[in-house]
């Protein structure tokens, strides 16, 4: 059961990043989302500049503790996501290419909310 529960807090934990980084995607079909969206994204933002830890990973590893499975070191970024984000040999110009289209990226989405609902009102 612990282990299930240890998989449950990975998954959920994975669900808010990806809700953080492409929850401005769903503001098109329902844009009062953007009242959980824009909270996500600024605890998501504080976390990550303040430099603590996620509560959903001392979560994890101490159910996967219980589990017998065994904790892991770090954090979920860390382990899980910074392989995939930043693969060896990533340079800073391309990291900071990736960083400006993320910012158009959602610019541009919370853009068309916002056009949206002028045309709506």
């Amino acid at each position: 059961m612990y282990k299930f529960l240890a998989d449950f807090a990975l998954i959920a934990h994975l669900a808010f990043i990806i809700f953080v980084l492409l929850g401005g995607l769903l503001l098109l079909r329902w844009p009062r989302l953007v009242w959980l969206h824009l909270p996500a994204m600024a605890w998501a933002v504080f976390v990550e500049l303040a430099g603590w830890v996620c509560p959903l990973t001392p979560l994890e590893n101490h159910l996967r503790m219980l589990a017998g499975v065994g904790e892991y070191q770090g954090d979920f970024i860390g382990r899980y996501l910074l392989p995939l984000v930043y693969p060896a040999g990533l340079t800073p110009r391309v990291q900071l290419l990736l960083a400006g289209m993320v910012i158009l990226f959602n610019l541009i989405i919370y853009a068309l909310v916002v056009r949206g609902q002028r045309r709506a009102s």
